[in-house]
């Protein structure tokens, strides 16, 4: 990997720990303020709702100055977001303004990937992209689950400003020191020198650019599978990180800082898929990964079924001094089977959407498109999710429901896919590079 790579993965590493150390400390806010259980999922939304607001907007912002300094400044803005919540703005509306930051930040994060490399070292470069991502999913939902319990925050706060008294609050001063972290590394990376014509200001003519653009990925062969996966796959993951601690919860008996140790080894098993890809998968195989996600959609459904009762309470397996009980191994085990699944087949996905957008349009661009999409996802499946929870459905049945939609929307699009092949070799566009 050329210099600088792995500049931008320290960045990524610690921007990405304080954002889900974040999440699992704004659950906590809420609970502190008692509020209802509808409001959880309404924590992603409102941190998302940004990527789709602002989508024809942060692709220029990113193509106007070096991505370094743009990923500095959209940090700065995370940190901003930590402050609100530390003197008191409701949760929902601080985390929004941390998911303002993230959606401006996100397209310089991925953009320079296509600056700095070769299209040949994609794959592997978003298979070290998301080790390290989801290395840092694994290791914050881990920090915001330790941060929040009554032990550890009760010896953070010793070293806290006075104002700061409760778990929440003392994960909320922690976190925002991380992102200071970030903030540092992001100063240290490298300007690729790539520059691109001069960034429309205009509303309008921005809104009518981005709409343009979105419209090439759209119609090209390749970008509209490769789009059409990862919008499924953010949407459903982001639905997935509340259904699991809510099955951790009902299913398990755990309590919010246990079941964020399941999301951790969900993170766990992306992490390994992720690997497996960027080893095994070269970019001109990435649609050959296209069944894997009806797998997926098929064990998450297995969840539904699964509850502590499998097995008595005191079948335990010891390994030195841990006593782990066998249900909650078995959950382990499953839950990164899950996890690896979907990092195997997201990352050729997201390599060979950088790749189309690259070449047809430019890289801020072609992200802030896919984060439009992504997020857009996102949101009108947490808003379902939402909706499930107020209508009070039992999680086994959201979760078979969730896993029979990723089935179908997968199948779909392979199904798209093979009527594009009949038309026109479309993966023989793989090989074709930007002039």
């Amino acid at each position: 990997m050329r210099k600088g790579f792995y500049t931008i993965m320290a960045a990524q590493f610690f921007s990405s720990l304080a954002d889900n150390a974040l999440l699992i400390a704004a659950i906590a806010l809420l609970k502190d303020l008692h509020a209802p259980n509808w409001m959880t999922p309404l924590l992603k939304l409102f941190f998302v709702l940004s990527y789709v607001v602002l989508a024809a907007f942060v692709g220029a912002f990113a193509d106007s100055r070096p991505k370094g300094r743009v990923m500095f400044i959209t940090n700065t803005i995370k940190v901003v977001g930590c402050l609100m919540m530390l003197f008191g703005t409701h949760p929902l509306f601080a985390y929004g303004v941390v998911g303002f930051g993230a959606a401006a930040y996100s397209p310089a994060k991925y953009g320079i990937l296509t600056e700095l490399l070769p299209p040949d070292r994609l794959v592997a470069a978003n298979g070290w992209i998301e080790g390290t991502t989801v290395g840092s999913i694994i290791l914050g939902t881990v920090l915001g689950g330790a941060l929040i319990s009554p032990h550890i925050a009760s010896h953070v706060i010793h070293y806290t400003p006075p104002s700061i008294n409760t778990p929440a609050e003392a994960a909320m001063f922690v976190i925002m020191s991380i992102y200071v972290v970030a903030a540092l590394f992001n100063l240290r990376i490298p300007d690729t020198g790539a520059r691109y014509p001069k960034q429309e200001r205009g509303p309008i003519k921005l809104v009518t650019d981005f709409a343009d653009c979105f419209l090439v990925l759209w119609r090209d062969k390749l970008g509209q599978i490769s789009l059409a996966v990862t919008t499924l796959f953010w949407g459903a993951g982001a639905t997935l990180q509340f259904i699991v601690l809510k099955w951790a919860e009902v299913s398990l008996g755990m309590s919010l800082s246990e079941g964020a140790l399941l999301q951790a080894v969900v993170a766990v098993g992306v992490a390994a898929g992720a690997m497996i890809a960027a080893a095994r998968i070269p970019l001109k195989k990435s649609l050959s990964v296209l069944p894997v996600g009806i797998i997926m959609g098929i064990a998450v459904m297995l969840m539904a079924f699964y509850t502590r009762d499998f097995f008595p309470p005191h079948w335990n397996i010891s390994v030195g001094r841990l006593h782990l009980p066998v249900y909650l191994l078995i959950a382990y085990v499953f839950l990164m089977f899950v996890g690896s699944l979907s990092g195997f087949f997201v990352v050729p996905m997201n390599a060979l959407l950088q790749h189309r957008g690259h070449v047809l349009l430019s890289a801020g661009h072609s992200i802030a498109v896919q984060n439009f999409n992504e997020n857009l996802s996102v949101l009108v499946m947490l808003c379902l999710y939402a909706v499930l929870v107020w209508l009070d459905v039992p999680v086994a049945l959201v979760i078979v429901l969730f896993g029979t939609f990723v089935c179908l929307m997968m199948w779909l699009v392979m199904k798209r896919h093979q009527a594009n092949q009949r038309a026109f070799d479309s993966v023989a566009l793989i090989g074709e590079v930007k002039h």
